[in-house]
C-alpha cells in the first residue's frame, strides 16, 4: 500500500470507528486554499450535540513513532484555523466545537488499532 492508499484506508476506518460509536459523520476530506479536514462528525455527549473536527494520521509501523505523535503544534494550528473556515462556509454557528485526533496503527497481520483523543485543541 502507498503512503495515499495508507491514509484514505485510516480515513476510512476512523470513519468506521466514529459510526460504529454512534457519531454521524457530516464532511470528510473537506479542502480549501490551507488544507484539508479529514473528518467532520457530530456526537451526542451529556444530551448535547459536539461538532468535531476529525485530523485522522496513520501509520503501518512504529518507525517513527505512533500516529498521534504526528500532530505537531504547527498542525494544531492550522487545523484551528481549517475548522473555523469550515464553521464559515457551511455557516455553522455550535458552543460545542473541538479537534480531535484518530491514530490509526495498520501493522502486518494484526489487527489495526485505533486511538482516539478528543478535545486536543480548543
Amino acid at each position: 500500500m502507498n503512503r495515499i492508499e495508507l491514509g484514505k484506508h485510516g480515513e476510512d476506518l476512523a470513519t468506521a470507528f466514529l459510526e460504529s460509536a454512534g457519531w454521524t459523520v457530516i464532511d470528510r476530506n473537506w479542502c480549501c486554499a490551507d488544507g484539508e479536514l479529514d473528518i467532520v462528525a457530530i456526537s451526542e455527549e451529556a444530551g448535547e450535540n459536539t461538532l468535531a473536527f476529525c485530523e485522522v494520521k496513520t501509520r503501518s509501523g512504529l518507525g517513527y513513532g505512533s500516529p498521534l505523535e504526528a500532530i505537531t503544534e504547527p498542525k494544531l494550528r492550522r487545523l484551528r484555523v481549517l475548522t473555523a473556515r469550515w464553521l464559515n462556509e457551511h455557516r455553522v454557528v455550535s458552543t460545542h466545537i473541538r479537534v480531535d485526533a484518530i491514530g490509526v496503527l495498520l501493522m502486518p497481520g494484526r489487527d489495526p488499532e485505533i486511538h482516539h483523543l478528543a478535545g486536543i485543541a480548543r
